[in-house]
């Protein structure tokens, strides 16, 4: 098994009378970590999960009475697919108000049904993390910054889902099945979802388009519905961390655009499976998008696991002066460009840098991306 960085992060929370919630897409190794972390443990666990129906039934109408009969015997219980069983928000309330000896793990591959269920009942009462598919720091960790470089070309393509990286081989037919199953199986049980075919259409529109600003209503045009429904559809896939928004900086600055947003998958390779390109780099015309998209999802992951916490934008004005990517801390900002060649160059709107307080202005290439994904 492939270490995954935040391990040791989840192991310091065990016995601190709080709920433990690990959320994060399907197939990005949520049950592997945390059967890993427990198989090292010596306390009794009392294993379950949310897609057997007798798991439902068990835990969705209950009582302290009940849970404690249970649980009786064991020291940690953990609950696989969580957002499956109905009221699991009041469930794990119980657990930790009542059996205070008792350390309860869940983890959930819908943001959508799994907060919406625990957020209230939990208050103060959970240790939240994210897991997304493996990261350019994890695979540097497992077998070298140089390797990891060498793979980036793949991993543009195919993604770092584990399944994908440990069988290469069958990397086209998995991601194809992902792309049918894992991409939908959360969102289409939900009664917001009612036309399949039109999520479909949306999330291909999206995949086309990454790198570029979105707008709604052109996305509307495209598949043929309201930038309504559009915007209702993009809000579900990004809560089942199918992909994620990048808004637009303004600060009323002349000609900047107000309300842009850039959308990103949280993988390549679901980007690719949903076009249906798998074609090799040195093939393909849209290098720069596969490029954008893998960085940001990749600086995405470096952030939320090492705790960075930043405001993220784009910038663009209608004169098509444009800033990839901005950081913001403490009223400063940090811009980037991203460029697949070594070779090419990259200037800095002074549009931006004359109206903005900019720390540092970085390009990010092939050459240096060890510098954008592995540090501060």
């Amino acid at each position: 098994m492939i270490k995954r960085v935040i391990e040791k992060q989840i192991v310091t929370k065990f016995f601190k009378g709080k709920a433990i919630i690990l959320l994060g897409p399907r197939q990005s190794g949520k049950s592997t970590l945390i059967e890993s972390i427990l198989n090292k443990r010596k306390e009794k666990i009392l294993w379950l999960n949310g897609d057997d129906s007798d798991t439902r039934t068990l835990l969705s109408e209950t009582n302290s009475t009940k849970l404690k009969n249970i649980t009786s015997g064991y020291k940690i219980v953990f609950i696989d697919e969580a957002q499956r069983i109905t009221n699991i928000g009041l469930t794990i309330k119980i657990i930790v108000d009542k059996l205070k000896d008792v350390q309860l793990i869940a983890t959930g591959s819908s943001a959508f049904e799994l907060t919406a269920k625990i957020n209230e009942p939990l208050t103060g009462r959970k240790y939240v993390f994210m897991l997304y598919p493996l990261s350019f720091q994890e695979m540097c960790d497992e077998h070298g910054l140089l390797e990891e470089k060498r793979q980036i070309e793949y991993r543009m393509v195919f993604g770092s889902f584990p399944e994908i990286v440990t069988k290469p081989e069958e990397s086209e037919d998995l991601l194809k099945t992902m792309a049918e199953s894992y991409l939908y199986k959360d969102l289409l049980s939900l009664e917001q979802i009612n036309k399949p075919i039109l999520l479909e259409k949306i999330v291909k529109a999206l995949a086309l388009q990454v790198g570029s600003e979105v707008k709604f209503h052109e996305v509307g045009q495209i598949v043929s519905a309201d930038p309504l429904t559009v915007e209702k559809y993009i809000d579900l896939l990004e809560k089942a961390y199918v992909l994620f928004r990048l808004p637009a900086l303004n600060r009323n600055i002349r000609n900047e655009i107000k309300k842009g947003k850039k959308i990103y998958f949280f993988d390549n390779g679901i980007r690719n499976a949903v076009i249906g390109n798998f074609r090799n780099l040195s093939s393909r015309e849209d290098k720069g998008a596969l490029w954008e998209n893998y960085l940001m999802s990749e600086r995405m992951k470096y952030l939320m696991y090492n705790k960075k916490d930043v405001f993220k934008y784009f910038w663009r004005t209608a004169l098509q002066q444009e800033i990839d990517y901005i950081e913001e801390t403490g009223g400063t900002f940090d811009i980037f460009k991203f460029k697949w060649s070594p070779s090419a160059r990259a200037k800095f709107s002074k549009s931006f840098t004359g109206n903005y307080l900019v720390k540092e202005k970085r390009l990010v290439n092939f050459d240096n991306v060890e510098e954008f994904l592995l540090q501060s």
